[in-house]
């Protein structure tokens, strides 16, 4: 069998990926480039399955999918977005063509990559996640405020609806006229560029010229969801799940609200975090990560994000990854039948015993649900845009604490014991 990877020549990602074929007796892969499927220059061997893996952090890709400019800078997301589904539906015909694979679907790439969306599968099924402000557009600070003030929230998360890696986004709160965001943007003239270093800002009108720069390309904003804390470190958990299964957890600690290991986080004891929420909390939290990839049933392998309250009796999905096996050195959780294994080498197993027997080009396509059901996927699916090509998510109805309000009810307005040192406004405080 020839495996084609779509992706960065050279990439973690890709030599990681080759390494575990090669570990099962399988040639490495090819490898297609981004930017030749951006411009559609796509070879694709017949008969060949194809993974499709991150654009990463290639300049040459950033370039052609956000446009010229500084790589750290941030916005152009909504062009990055609508280049990435022009590419990927070129690839996924590209595949069709020459009879081959796809590890996956495009469309359901394209929806996790547009936060609003995948948050709105996620609350359709029941899956847990934070309050969300809407329907109506966030257009700039002032509507932020107003709709703040609406919904009765003091404390919300403002990311970009197309944004990765934490970039622009801003955990943003109020204190009666006190304001603080907390973020890794940087002003830099008329532009905004990320930095490494997670600062706060207390003077509204930076705060209001930095989320005023980021609406333009779309803006999702949540309700602040107060995490748990170990060692003074608040932390929440990155599970990829592989074929419907939780096969791999970190936990990611940090004193900031973000928790991304690039902005100053830390791997966590994921032994302490599982001894805190007890053998019925662990499987609570792993179910939920279930139930979060159940909603993009043609996608192999996805990194849910789940969020801990503090609590320790309440959960939110944050973000669901359509590329978040990006784990080095960490091998699958005990009975999780990838022990031993890497997030690669879990997902090759998984594609050479054909435990994913629902690929993009097999048409019709069935797609169980939890629930047992079987549904069928028209032979149309391929040529429709990617809103219409995923299935609809069915889990079992399975009880949850509704978003917005802790164990005890309290809203999420003031900062909860153990909840880190940035999750309060500090009167008198400089940025």
């Amino acid at each position: 069998m020839t495996y084609v990877v779509v992706g960065t020549p050279g990439d973690r990602r890709v030599t990681m990926f080759a390494a575990a074929l090669t570990r099962y007796g399988l040639r490495p892969p090819q490898v297609v480039a981004w930017p030749d499927v951006l411009a559609g220059q796509i070879a694709i061997p017949p008969g060949a399955r194809v993974r499709i893996d991150s654009p990463g952090e290639d300049t040459a890709t950033d370039a052609l999918l956000r446009g010229p400019g500084a790589p750290t800078r941030v916005g152009g997301g909504a062009l990055w977005h609508s280049r990435l589904v022009a590419g990927l539906a070129r690839m996924a015909d590209a595949a069709s063509a020459a009879g081959a694979r796809v590890l996956g679907d495009v469309g359901e790439i394209a929806e996790m990559f547009d936060k609003r969306r995948t948050h709105a599968r996620l609350a359709a099924a029941g899956v847990p996640v934070p309050a969300a402000l809407g329907p109506a557009p966030v257009g700039g600070y002032a509507d932020l405020r107003r709709l703040m003030a609406d919904r009765g929230m003091a404390r919300v998360f403002v990311k970009p609806a197309h944004g990765s890696s934490a970039s622009g986004v801003v955990a943003f709160q109020t204190n009666g006229s006190l304001v603080k965001a907390t973020t890794s943007v940087e002003p830099a003239g008329r532009e905004l560029h990320n930095s490494l270093r997670v600062r706060d800002y207390h003077d509204e009108t930076t705060v209001a010229a930095i989320v005023d720069a980021l609406a333009p390309d779309g803006l999702h904003v949540e309700e602040w969801f107060p995490k748990a804390a170990v060692g003074g470190r608040v932390f929440d958990l990155r599970v990829v799940v592989v074929a419907g299964r939780p096969t791999h957890a970190v936990v990611r600690t940090s004193r900031a609200p973000m928790t991304n290991l690039h902005l100053g986080g830390a791997r966590g004891s994921l032994e302490t975090v599982m001894a805190a929420l007890g053998p019925a909390g662990w499987a609570r939290a792993l179910e939920i990560c279930a139930r979060a990839a159940a909603c993009f049933p043609r996608s192999p392998a996805v990194g849910v994000d789940l969020m801990v309250g503090a609590s320790l009796r309440r959960f939110a999905v944050a973000e669901v990854n359509a590329f978040g096996d990006l784990l080095p050195g960490l091998t699958g959780l005990p009975g999780s039948g990838a022990e031993g294994l890497d997030t690669y080498e879990t997902q090759v197993r998984a594609y050479e015993t054909q435990v994913l027997s629902c690929e993009t080009q097999v048409l019709p396509c069935e797609a169980r649900t939890l629930s047992g059901e079987t549904r069928t996927l028209p032979n149309e699916a391929r040529t429709l845009p990617y809103e219409a090509r995923t299935l609809p998510c069915e889990t079992r109805a399975l009880p949850y604490v509704a978003a917005g309000r802790d164990d005890e009810g309290e809203t999420h307005v003031r900062a909860r014991a153990g909840a880190g040192r940035d999750d309060e406004v500090e009167a008198g405080a400089r940025a």
